[in-house]
């Protein structure tokens, strides 16, 4: 649509062409000369096929347009005018001296948005062109504003997206342990403490086991401090790699220690993984000269598995596998200990 159509005060006619199809010399003569004395720009095309063309090429502002044409008439002028994406927004406006209603509505239906009568007066052609041309501005300036409404729309939405998305992150962020890449400990300390409950309710297992990386001071000691954070991160991937279920959890627990949450997990389920994770943290092949059980980075794993009941802490598992831990460092390390417990409960 024409730019110019922004206008929605008081029309500028010299900035408005108006396109007039009529095979009558008269009644051309007589319209151009008043529309151009009004001030638009006035083209003119005696048949349809003639009209059609200069309203593609030219794309005017509004269209008279006669019923009674040689060739095509004006009803299938205006039929294909309105079918025409580049002149299909145009407003047309019937000049005839048909006044049947029949002949009218036919006219409406084919896309005009008026009718003048022959012979025409002057003035009231031009009120009717004039208010057209408005009604087609506002109609304009409507169908960009919301064109901004629904471009700001997509744009909100977009930044909305992108916030969320930087809001996860964040979050994510925040349960992460920043060396190694697994959830921290206050991540560990919340899962924890939600699948207690879980599992109280539902009276199913969960099972927990600490890993400790054996001799880790000493191989800090012996390779470097940088060397000890690659060694922490290849072994955290190592664990991740043996537990995949989605409600698992492997956690830096602190320092050299590392805590897996399982889930649905019974003791006996527990220990294969305790032995798939020593498994794969030796299968990394990691030097460690300083070790007094290897000549590779290995672990020591102690293992709780519980039923929790409502009078249970979520603690009790931790001091559990803590104990198998212990358990595990003094019978040589490099090996995993399992303490199965009934009913413990620390702090009554």
């Amino acid at each position: 649509m024409n730019a110019n159509y922004i206008n929605t005060g008081i029309l500028e006619p010299e900035k408005f062409t108006v396109l007039i199809i009529d095979d009558n010399p008269v009644n051309l003569r007589l319209a151009v000369d008043y529309l151009e004395a009004s001030g638009f720009v006035v083209l003119v095309a005696q048949d349809g096929e003639s009209g059609l063309q200069r309203a593609s090429y030219a794309n005017p502002h509004m269209i008279l347009l006669d019923v009674i044409l040689p060739g095509i008439d004006g009803f299938e002028t205006c039929r294909l005018l309105k079918g025409d994406p580049q002149t299909k927004n145009i407003p047309v406006i019937f000049m005839t001296a048909l006044a049947d209603t029949e002949d009218k509505v036919k006219g409406f239906e084919t896309g005009a948005v008026d009718y003048v009568t022959k012979p025409i007066q002057q003035e009231e052609l031009l009120a009717r062109i004039t208010t057209h041309l408005r009604v087609q501005a506002l109609t304009y300036q409507l169908q960009k504003q919301n064109e901004l409404l629904q471009q700001q729309a997509l744009e909100l939405q977009a930044a909305r997206q992108e916030a969320e998305a930087v809001a996860r992150e964040l979050q994510r962020l925040v349960h992460l342990d920043g060396l190694t890449g697994v959830a921290n400990r206050r991540h560990f300390d919340q899962h924890l403490s939600d699948e207690w409950r879980r599992l109280a309710r539902e009276q199913a297992p969960i099972s927990l086991i600490l890993c400790d990386i054996d001799y880790f001071k000493k191989y800090n000691d012996c390779y470097g401090h940088q060397a000890g954070d690659a060694c922490l991160q290849q072994i955290a991937q190592a664990i991740v790699r043996v537990v995949k279920r989605p409600a698992d959890l492997v956690a830096r627990y602190g320092g050299e220690e590392f805590a897996i949450i399982l889930p649905n997990t019974d003791t006996e389920g527990a220990v294969q993984v305790a032995q798939l994770i020593g498994a794969e943290i030796e299968l990394l092949n990691i030097p460690h000269a300083e070790s007094d059980v290897s000549k590779v980075v290995t672990a020591s794993l102690g293992i709780s598995s519980q039923v929790p009941r409502p009078e249970m802490l979520a603690e009790s598992l931790i001091f559990t596998a803590d104990r198998s831990l212990y358990a595990a460092k003094n019978q040589g390390r490099n090996t995993y200990r399992l303490h199965n417990v009934v009913g413990i409960c620390p702090g009554k």
